[in-house]
C-alpha cells in the first residue's frame, strides 16, 4: 500500500545477503527545510508533491516514510588506480519506490548521517557540493543522458566542517539503482561464489531482465553493461561533460551517471581538460574518459571470472576477447554521434577527417566546445569573429559540400544537429556563482535561474543570451572539488 505521499516501498535489495549492506538509520537535524524541491520528478514518481513539498523531515532524517527500510550500501572501488573498501559513508537508502508504471527506483538520502562504512568521517554533507549534484544531475537528464536524479536539497540548520564552517544540506537520490562495478569488486573480495552468483542474478532481474535465459548469464551480463557504458560515455563526449572521478565506485551496471562531484563541463575544447583538484595526474581528463571506462570494465571482468568458466584461463580468453572489442564497439558509436553533430546522414570516406579537422581547429583556436556546433546550425557561415580564420572557412566549405551530398535536405541536417548539439550547457562559473549565492548570501534565486534555464538545453537562444555564454576573464573556474 502506498504511503500518505504516493511512496511504495519494494526493499528487494535488501532481501540479498547481508554482507552486500548494513542497516543504518538516518540521523536527525536540527532545522530542516527545503532548498529546493523537485516538483516535476516527484510527480513523474506518482508522488503527492504538494503535499511532500512542505514535509522537509522526511528527507532529513527527522522522520522515516513508510515502508522505508534504510541500510547503507557495501562496495569497493578503484580510487585512482587503486583499490579500496568504501561503502555509502555518508549515504543511506531508504528503499524502492515502484511508480505506477512498475519502474523501480532507489531513494537514498546523501549527507545523512555517519554509517558503519564512515571511516571515520562526520557522514555529513555542505550545501554547495548537494546543490552541485541536483544541478548537474538534472542537467543530463535534460540532456537526454541516463543520470541519478535529485528530488530535493534539504537545509539541515547544522554546520560541517571541511576547510571552514559550511551550511549543512542533504541531497534526496533518486536512482534505477546503486549497483556499482565497486559492488561486484566486494562481493569477490568476500570469497564467496554463492554470494557473486546471487548478485550476478539480481543484476540481470533488476536492469538486464532479457539475459536471464541466457546460456552464460555472466559473461552476457558483462557485454551489456560494456554496451551501456559506452553509449554514456559516447554522451558526456557529445556534450563536452568531464565526470572527474571515473573510479569504478562511480561506475553503475545499470549504466547511469552517478557521484557528481569535481565534475564540470568543458568550455573551449580541449581533450586534456581537467577540473578535479585532485586529479593532479590528468588520469580522469576529458580524452581520457574512454579509455578509463575500459579499464574499469575491465575490473568488472576480473570479478566474474568464476562465473564466465571454471576454468580460469577459459574465463580470461572469454572476458578478453569480449573487452578487447570496446575500442571498436566506441569507435563506431562516437562515429555516429560526431556525424550527427554535424548533420551528416550515411557516411563517407572523408567524414573521420572532416569531423578530426574541426577538432583540431577548435582546439588551435580555444573554441568553445558547446557553441562552435551550436553556431553552425546556420544558412551561412556563422557569425562571429572566430568564424573569420581562412582554415575554418576553408573547412566550412568542405562541410557544407558534403550536406550537399547528404540523402536528406538542409532542414533535416540542421534539425539533427539542433537535437544533438545544446545551446545551453551549466557553465562552471555560472555554477560556482549559484553554489556562492546559495552558500555565503543563503540566496537560492540564481541556482533556480539555472535550472530553469538547463530544463530545455536544446531549445534555441540567442547568441548574447547570457547561459551560453562562456567564462570572461576573471570569471573562469579551473578546479571543482569533490565536498567530502
Amino acid at each position: 500500500m502506498p504511503s500518505p505521499f504516493g511512496f511504495r516501498f519494494d526493499n528487494t535489495y535488501r532481501r540479498l545477503p547481508e554482507p552486500l549492506f548494513s542497516d543504518c538509520s538516518p540521523q536527525p537535524v536540527s532545522t530542516p527545510a527545503f532548498a529546493l524541491f523537485n516538483d516535476a520528478l516527484a510527480r513523474e514518481l506518482g508522488l503527492d508533491s504538494e503535499a511532500l513539498s512542505t514535509h522537509p523531515e522526511f528527507f532529513s532524517g527527522n522522520a522515516l516514510l513508510d515502508g522505508s527500510e534504510p541500510i547503507a550500501q557495501a562496495y569497493a572501488g578503484h580510487q585512482f588506480g587503486n583499490l579500496t573498501m568504501l561503502g555509502d559513508g555518508r549515504a543511506i537508502l531508504l528503499g524502492e519506490h515502484v511508480d505506477d508504471s512498475g519502474q523501480r527506483r532507489d531513494i537514498q538520502l546523501k549527507g545523512a548521517g555517519r554509517t558503519p562504512f564512515s571511516r571515520g568521517g562526520d557522514g555529513r554533507a555542505a550545501l554547495g557540493p548537494m546543490l552541485r549534484e541536483y544541478i548537474i544531475s538534472e542537467a543530463l537528464h535534460a540532456l537526454n543522458i541516463p543520470a541519478t536524479r535529485s528530488l530535493a536539497v534539504t537545509h539541515t540548520g547544522d554546520r560541517v566542517h571541511r576547510d571552514t564552517l559550511l551550511p549543512g544540506a542533504i541531497l534526496a537520490r533518486v536512482a534505477t539503482s546503486h549497483i556499482r562495478v565497486g559492488t561486484f569488486q566486494y562481493a569477490a573480495g568476500q570469497q564467496n561464489p554463492a554470494l557473486l552468483e546471487q548478485l550476478v542474478d539480481y543484476t540481470i532481474a533488476r536492469h538486464y531482465p532479457s539475459l536471464e535465459g541466457s546460456e552464460n548469464k555472466a559473461l552476457a551480463l558483462f557485454e551489456a553493461v560494456m554496451d551501456r557504458q559506452i553509449d554514456l560515455v559516447v554522451n558526456w563526449m557529445r556534450v563536452g561533460f568531464i565526470h572527474g572521478v571515473l573510479n569504478t565506485d562511480n561506475v553503475t551496471l545499470s549504466g547511469e551517471s552517478i557521484d557528481f562531484g569535481p565534475c564540470a563541463f568543458m568550455d573551449s575544447f580541449d581533450p586534456n581538460t581537467v577540473f578535479s583538484s585532485i586529479d593532479r595526474q590528468g588520469r580522469y581528463a576529458y580524452g581520457n574518459q574512454p579509455s578509463i571506462t575500459q579499464w574499469n570494465l575491465g575490473r568488472f571482468a576480473e570479478t566474474l571470472l568464476g562465473l564466465i568458466d571454471e576454468d580460469t584461463d577459459t574465463a580470461i580468453e572469454k572476458a578478453t576477447a569480449s573487452l578487447k572489442s570496446f575500442s571498436q564497439r566506441y569507435e563506431e558509436k562516437w562515429r555516429a554521434m560526431m556525424n550527427k553533430k554535424l548533420g551528416l546522414f550515411g557516411s563517407e570516406a572523408e567524414d573521420d577527417k572532416l569531423i578530426a579537422d574541426l577538432l583540431t581547429w577548435m582546439q588551435a583556436q580555444n573554441a568553445d566546445y558547446t557553441n562552435t556546433f551550436r553556431d553552425l546550425i546556420n544558412d551561412g557561415l556563422p557569425d562571429g569573429e572566430q568564424y573569420q580564420n581562412e582554415s575554418f572557412q576553408q573547412w566550412h566549405q568542405q562541410w557544407r559540400a558534403r550536406l550537399a551530398r547528404n540523402r536528406k535536405p538542409l532542414a533535416s541536417s540542421l534539425c539533427l544537429m539542433r537535437n544533438h548539439n545544446p545551446a545551453v550547457i551549466p557553465r562552471n562559473h555560472l555554477v560556482e556563482q549559484a553554489l556562492n549565492a546559495a552558500s555565503d548570501d543563503n540566496d537560492m534565486a540564481p541556482a533556480r535561474a539555472l535550472l530553469d534555464a538547463l530544463a530545455e538545453p536544446y531549445a534555441d537562444r540567442d547568441s548574447n543570451d547570457p547561459y551560453r555564454q562562456s567564462a570572461a576573464p576573471g570569471e573562469q573556474v579551473f578546479q571543482t572539488f569533490c565536498g567530502t
